[in-house]
């Protein structure tokens, strides 16, 4: 499947895409997890540490002249290669019975503008690697956006299995994950869920135009807001069977 995140910044979409994918990969599925979020935190939710983490696309200058050009830009290139040559493997913990499968990790950097009209040539060959990944890619591809899915461009967007899009329980955020709803679904991706994050109990949602109708509650853990302090990693917590727990809801609410 091909699975997409979005939420108002620090509603913690980053970490549930990191334990998604982690989950995945321990039910032996191969797993590409691609950071399209100017924060560029994805890998360190993944347990990699600052020093091993890959240059972004967007920084590689050489890559971006060779494939889009610096006068004429080719909003065409070939980049099914990019994804296994860029890739970087991030460790998997077997599951017991379970041969566990690849878990990789691609490092996009900043996406600009709307839909498909910036033909700026950064912009352009990482619009080409995530529709290179969507469109073609055999491994589940989760994708952590910013708050916003446009600059994925409709094609690309309608190509994508479903959208997570994440909130706390708050108003605020509550209606910003409404204007995300809204504007996936006027891009053509009806298949959406609410995580609603950080949670105690099943708190009364309000009715707002564009909230996803299928939700899944994710609780407040103790085991990962004791840790934030003292690393970035968000997986190998003490509530695991409660975060599989979480992720089996998730792929359920897709299918």
């Amino acid at each position: 499947m091909k699975i997409a995140f979005a939420g108002k910044g620090g509603v913690g979409k980053t970490t549930l895409c990191a334990w998604l994918g982690d989950y995945l990969a321990r039910q032996g599925h191969d797993v590409i997890l691609v950071d399209a979020d100017t924060a560029l935190s994805l890998g360190q939710a993944c347990g990699l540490e600052p020093g091993d983490l890959p240059v972004p696309l967007s920084a590689r200058e050489d890559l971006i002249r060779e494939r889009i050009g610096s006068g004429f830009l080719s909003l065409t290139p070939d980049v099914s290669d990019l994804p296994g040559e860029l890739g970087v493997d991030l460790p998997v913990a077997a599951a017991e019975g379970v041969r566990p499968g690849r878990k990789r990790l691609l490092t996009m950097g900043s996406i600009t503008g709307a839909g498909d009209g910036c033909a700026c040539a950064a912009n352009a060959l990482l619009k080409s690697v995530l529709a290179h990944l969507v469109l073609r890619e055999r491994s589940h591809v989760l994708v952590d956006l910013e708050a916003g899915v446009e600059h994925l461009g409709r094609g690309t967007v309608a190509a994508v299995d479903g959208l997570v899009v994440v909130s706390e329980p708050s108003r605020r955020s509550l209606e910003t994950a409404a204007r995300v709803g809204a504007l996936a679904a006027d891009l053509g991706l009806p298949r959406q869920v609410l995580a609603v994050n950080r949670v105690v109990g099943e708190p009364r949602l309000p009715s707002l135009d564009g909230l996803p109708e299928s939700v899944v509650y994710v609780p407040a853990l103790a085991s990962l807001s004791g840790r934030q302090l003292e690393q970035a990693s968000v997986l190998e917590l003490d509530d695991r069977p409660s975060i599989d727990g979480v992720c089996a809801r998730l792929m359920a609410a897709m299918s």
